[in-house]
């Protein structure tokens, strides 16, 4: 199996599952979280949690994963961290991350993200790592730039008739020789 659950010194991610409905719904149904993501409606229901969770446990090797990630010492789950669009192909992928408000600022998602760009570069081989970030999430662009993304492009996103203006950060795993 690929995508096992992490322990880092302050987090364990651990994969969504079924039982992580609850939060899968508190997490996409807070408009805090949903201020900057432009891919998907928010979630209004439990329906609408299962589908995220169904999407993310199809059987391996898939295209997708994503981690509940949890404070170790409280077992709190504060937000959720992963992979999509993975091209084996073209060895790229997208990741996406989000944390609700009340744990920001603590380093947190810098220490999952370095975990799960530790597993991209030695367990999927990957080249090219991908954030595609709207422009006035500052935050998510700070943490993209301290972990060495840099800008790569532009594009507009539309959603509900609307373009929004992200930008491309892309991380480029160098050749070991």
């Amino acid at each position: 199996m690929l995508f096992n659950d992490i322990k880092t010194e302050r987090l364990v991610l651990k994969n969504i599952a079924i039982d992580d409905r609850d939060f899968i719904f508190s997490q996409f149904s807070d408009d805090v979280v949903n201020r900057y993501l432009f891919d998907a409606e928010p979630v209004t229901d439990m329906e609408g949690a299962d589908e995220i969770i169904t999407f993310y446990i199809q059987p391996e090797s898939r295209l997708q994963h994503r981690w509940i990630i949890l404070r170790k010492s409280d077992g709190m789950k504060m937000g959720t961290c992963g992979f999509h669009c993975w091209s084996q192909k073209d060895c790229k992928v997208e990741v996406g991350y989000d944390l609700k408000e009340e744990f920001w600022g603590n380093g947190y998602m810098q220490e999952a993200m370095k975990e799960i760009i530790a597993i991209a570069m030695d367990s999927m081989h990957i080249k090219e790592i991908n954030a595609c970030i709207y422009i006035e999430n500052q935050r998510s662009i700070r943490l993209a730039e301290n972990l060495g993304f840099v800008l790569s492009g532009s594009s507009y996103e539309l959603f509900r008739e609307k373009e929004y203006l992200h930008n491309r950060y892309s991380l480029y795993i160098p050749k070991l020789i």
